[in-house]
Parts: structure tokens; C-alpha cells; sequence
């Protein structure tokens, strides 16, 4: 049975909902809006995927883990993953199913809104208080910032936000 190009695309995406952020493992590459553009034709599959910062240690397991899964499927295939950075990737193309993945977690999701200096507000994951304080901007990763909630007295991660300001 042979599938048209339009229907592998479509496959491809719901397999690319398997591979999952290797930090965090209750969101896929889908939920995090990296995946820009998959393209098909009769011999190859080329995915393009946006990274969520540039220099982002998980990006050679990420790309192992989309050829490993579209492979097992499309055996007869290329599978060729291109990372990109145009578009850049903004914390917006997280999806909502995303955001309850990193809360899920334990990490807030980034705010969709950054205020004209720079600040930005989110909530406690566990908790959803507003009572929260920075702790420090870097935290285990370039992506995220730790903080802690003075009501539920939990420390956490947040997601920097990555907007692109009008």
C-alpha cells in the first residue's frame, strides 16, 4: 500500500509526539512547537526543527531519537533532521497540551507576556500562587530560571520566556 506524501507527513508528526524533550520527559518535541517543517518526497523524510536556545547539549539526542522513531516506521526512508534558527523559536509555539506536560513536571510554562522592561510574572506549578520570588535567572539549564514559591514553600524551574516583541 503506498501513501501519499500528505499522509506520510501526517504520520511523521504523530510519531514526532513519541520523542520527548530528553530533560523533560512529560513533553514532545510537538509540545514544545520545535517542529517546523517536515518534507517528503519518494526516498527521504526531512524534518526541520527548531531549537529552543541555540548550543542546547540535548540537540544530538533529540536528532538520534527523531531518526531512531521515524525510522522504525519508514525503513526504506532517509531520515534526515535539520536544526534551524529562522524562524527562531519563541516560547509561544508551546502548545497547551505542552504547558500542562512542564507543570506536570514541576516546571512553570513561560508567560505569554513580557513587560516593556523586561519583567515577566508566572505561577507556581504546584500550587498556582502568584507569591513567588526569583531565585536565580540561570538555573540548570539556558532555558530555564529558578524560583520559589512563598506559599506552597516549594522551589522551582520556570521556562524563560523566548517572545519576539512587536
Amino acid at each position: 500500500m503506498k501513501f501519499s506524501t500528505k499522509e506520510i507527513k501526517q504520520q511523521v508528526i504523530t510519531l514526532l509526539e513519541r520523542v520527548k524533550d530528553p530533560e523533560i520527559n512529560t513533553v514532545s518535541i510537538i509540545d514544545l512547537g520545535m517542529v517546523d517543517k517536515v518534507t517528503v518526497d519518494n526516498t527521504s523524510i526531512e524534518i526541520n526543527v527548531l531549537p529552543t536556545f541555540s548550543g542546547c547539549p540535548a540537540l544530538e539526542i533529540i536528532r538520534q531519537n527523531i531518526v531512531n522513531e521515524v525510522s522504525n516506521l519508514y525503513t526504506n526512508f532517509q531520515v534526515k533532521v535539520v536544526f534551524v534558527y529562522s524562524p527562531p523559536w519563541t516560547s509561544d509555539r508551546i502548545t497547551e497540551q505542552g504547558k500542562k506536560g512542564l507543570k506536570e513536571f514541576g516546571i512553570a510554562p513561560p508567560p505569554n507576556y513580557i513587560q516593556e522592561n523586561g519583567a515577566w510574572h508566572i505561577n507556581c506549578p504546584y500550587c498556582d500562587s502568584t507569591y513567588i520570588t526569583m531565585e536565580n535567572l540561570f538555573g540548570p539549564t539556558a532555558c530555564r530560571s529558578i524560583l520559589y514559591c512563598k506559599d506552597c514553600k516549594n522551589p522551582f524551574e520556570a521556562m524563560k520566556p523566548m517572545l519576539i516583541q512587536n
